[in-house]
């Protein structure tokens, strides 16, 4: 079977709602309308989307009172995180915020106007056999100014990251002042802290441990976790590149250094 084009059609109450939400959060375009009906199509998704009122007369009579339900129109993206900032800056409806299967596959869910479930989808990438034609260049990353986030707890100058040529790591330094305490946040990936200079008091799943210029402390992913620097500190922390934070009461994610 030689199969040139895609497309799912979904009967619902409100075309124009549907179609709506299509276009303007997910970019997606009309390329044929009539009364009842609207097919879209997207530059990168593979497939189209054909919306059709209810009892429309090309439906089948059983078919005519039937609406979409129990169904999921997923869609596969490249940083999801950036996505979801994206949608709730433009109000779209979000009902359930981006999170992490056991199986490393990232989504979110939207419920269009019509009760259509919309789902974004990430997957992490694969790792491919090296191409021999192709030698990996070596980086040098050079500190500049907009590499650092300033926030009332803490200094963080970010070093290696996915937008500075890293593939698989992040890496940055911490520095807080005495008595400084960052908010409780959770990370959804395993995180690896050197402190460098003073000490820090961490409390994470209920735990506290105090550590010191020298050690190193391995934080898992998902836990509940706080900082406090009891003196002055400065730590080296690294994690996976495509990690981001949460933080409890607050909406959404958001990416660190």
């Amino acid at each position: 079977m030689n199969v040139s084009r895609s497309a799912l059609s979904l009967t619902v109450a409100d075309v124009d709602a549907s179609r709506a939400f299509l276009c303007t959060h997910l970019g997606y375009a009309v390329t044929t309308a009539d009364d009842g009906f609207v097919s879209l199509t997207h530059e990168h998704a593979a497939v189209d989307v054909i919306l059709l009122h209810e009892g429309a007369e090309v439906l089948a009579p059983e078919q005519c009172a039937q609406r979409a339900a129990g169904l999921i129109l997923a869609l596969t993206v490249t940083d999801l995180a950036a996505e979801e900032a994206r949608l709730r800056a433009a109000g779209a409806p979000i009902t359930m915020p981006l999170r992490e299967e056991p199986w490393r596959e990232r989504l979110l869910q939207m419920t269009d106007p019509n009760g259509v479930v919309v789902q974004l989808v990430e997957w992490p990438a694969a790792a491919g056999p090296a191409d021999p034609d192709e030698s990996a260049a070596m980086i040098v990353i050079t500190p500049r100014a907009d590499h650092v986030t300033v926030s009332p707890n803490a200094t963080m100058a970010g070093l290696a990251a996915a937008s500075r040529g890293s593939t698989a790591l992040s890496t940055w330094t911490v520095t807080m002042n005495a008595g400084a305490t960052g908010p409780e946040h959770s990370v959804d990936r395993e995180q690896v802290w050197t402190v460098t200079a003073g000490a820090l008091e961490v409390t994470c799943d209920g735990r506290s441990e105090k550590v010191t210029a020298g050690q190193t402390l391995i934080l898992p992913p998902y836990l509940l976790r706080r900082v406090h620097a009891p003196e002055r500190a400065q730590a080296h922390v690294s994690m996976p590149a495509d990690g981001v934070v949460s933080v409890p009461g607050t909406d959404g994610t958001r990416a660190l250094p």
